[in-house]
């Protein structure tokens, strides 16, 4: 294939993937607070509740083996930051809260648990991975989602965060 034709094509290819994610973002809301979860006494509890903070939103589920490996960072985030306005909010998904439960023994939460066995949450915020976070600023609007956890991006994790926090008090 020749220069000049491969270049069209990129151009083409790139032209239409950004008609497509203009159209497909169009229709879709993006996540936001505005959803009831279960506390751990089974009554609803609204997400709004923490509008105001900067909110770090994780999905879990007790078969996610990443999830392992997120919670004592959340611990850790969740112990550094809290007083200076982040929530952490996990928000596990099995059906059988037994199973949640179980991993909890193993590996303690420090930080606001909910549940969601409907799973009607996780389908408004249309996960893509497990485990799946979402970061909101203290008005309430998404700011960044992760699929997946990963220990080389958790400096890049905790300094959205950071950045967060210090953009929020200096409003």
């Amino acid at each position: 294939m020749s220069k000049k034709l491969f270049s069209l094509t990129n151009k083409f290819s790139f032209t239409l993937f950004s008609v497509a994610l203009s159209l497909s973002t169009a229709a879709y809301a993006a996540p936001s607070l505005e959803h009831s979860v279960l506390n751990a006494q089974g009554q609803s509890v609204s997400l709004q509740q923490y509008v105001g903070k900067v909110v770090y939103v994780d999905f879990w589920a007790s078969w996610c083996g990443p999830c392992r490996k997120s919670f004592p960072w959340m611990n850790a985030m969740h112990a550094k930051y809290q007083q200076q306005g982040l929530e952490v909010v996990a928000i596990n998904l099995d059906v059988d809260t037994a199973l949640a439960h179980e991993f909890l023994a193993q590996l303690p939460a420090h930080f606001n648990l909910v549940f969601n066995p409907e799973g009607d949450v996780a389908k408004a915020y249309d996960l893509q991975g497990m485990p799946s976070s979402f970061l909101f600023n203290r008005q309430g609007q998404l700011v960044q989602t992760h699929v997946g956890f990963y220990q080389e991006n958790i400096p890049a994790y905790e300094q959205e965060i950071q950045m967060l926090l210090q953009e929020s008090s200096h409003e």
